[in-house]
């Protein structure tokens, strides 16, 4: 699991993004190794969410995405790292395209205790960060 999956994780869930989750994804899809996927309730956060995902893995791993797309209108936005892909919905593309369902087969990681967060932490280091 990379990483840096794993802290644009946690830096969507520091903007609320809502129901963060990471898929892995190696042994069901072959062509990366994660899917990070979360939404927001409004274009202006899946921007917020977006911005931080990108500030945070940079300051973290010094990455940026290969390509983003979907920045014209924020209903889903794909930032592409090569080795993960992160996915930021508005919540109702989210329910429409329903990844976690169709790539159901996926392990779930549990994120926030591969970073040493322990369950409940994640939601009170929002406002700290």
């Amino acid at each position: 699991m990379p990483e840096a999956s794993l802290i644009a994780a946690r830096a969507a869930e520091s903007k609320q993004g809502e129901e963060t989750a990471v898929l892995a994804m190696s042994g069901t899809l072959g062509v990366t190794d994660a899917f990070v996927v979360t939404s927001g309730r409004n274009p202006r956060q899946v921007r917020t969410i977006v911005d931080e995902v990108e500030r945070q893995v940079k300051i973290g791993c010094g990455r940026s995405p290969l390509r983003v797309e979907g920045r014209d209108d924020f209903g889903w936005v794909l930032m592409d790292y090569g080795d993960f892909v992160v996915h930021v919905f508005l919540d109702e593309r989210r329910s429409y395209y329903d990844l976690e369902r169709l790539w159901g087969d996926a392990p779930r990681v549990d994120w926030a205790s591969e970073l040493g967060v322990r369950p409940g932490e994640a939601e009170n280091q929002k406002s700290d960060e």
